[in-house]
């Protein structure tokens, strides 16, 4: 088990924490929690920085990932533009999620609602080894569909 050490902020004291919402769910749900706690409306084409009300310090050799919520993708064309987005060990400020919307109509985001979804995962350092040629493989250089559609 993961400890991690979380802040509330003044503004999401009744917001939910990250939570898991089944016994096997990979990610914990985000919930809104706007600064002035009125509802945040994000127009069609609009992106939206949502906060969350929480701080906290993700230990060293790990990230957070929040990604959209599949839910709010397929059935209200809301997603995140920078997918998924990496909140880094030393950061500690308020965690904020950028929502964007791909739909025709107003989408309206209220205090608590659920809008993306976070995993902590072990991020591995790399060292760089220069060589004169890589080792061969098997796809050799084929890049974007090069196995077909």
């Amino acid at each position: 088990m993961l400890h991690v050490p979380i802040q509330r902020l003044p503004h999401g004291r009744d917001t939910p924490l990250p939570a898991y919402q089944t016994p096997h769910a990979a990610g914990m749900d985000l919930c809104a929690a706007p600064r002035d706690g009125a509802p945040i409306t994000v127009a069609p084409g609009q992106v939206q920085l949502i906060p969350c009300g929480f701080a906290m310090a993700v230990p060293a050799g790990h990230e957070a990932q929040v990604r959209p919520r599949s839910g709010l993708s397929t059935k209200h064309r809301i997603s995140m533009p920078n997918a998924p987005g990496t909140i880094d060990a030393d950061y500690r400020g308020e965690v904020m999620v950028p929502l964007i919307n791909h739909g025709d109509a107003d989408f309206v985001v209220t205090p608590g609602m659920r809008i993306a979804q976070m995993l902590v995962l072990p991020v591995p350092r790399v060292t760089w080894t220069p060589v004169d040629q890589l080792p061969e493989s098997q796809r050799g250089t084929g890049g974007f569909g090069h196995t077909g559609v």
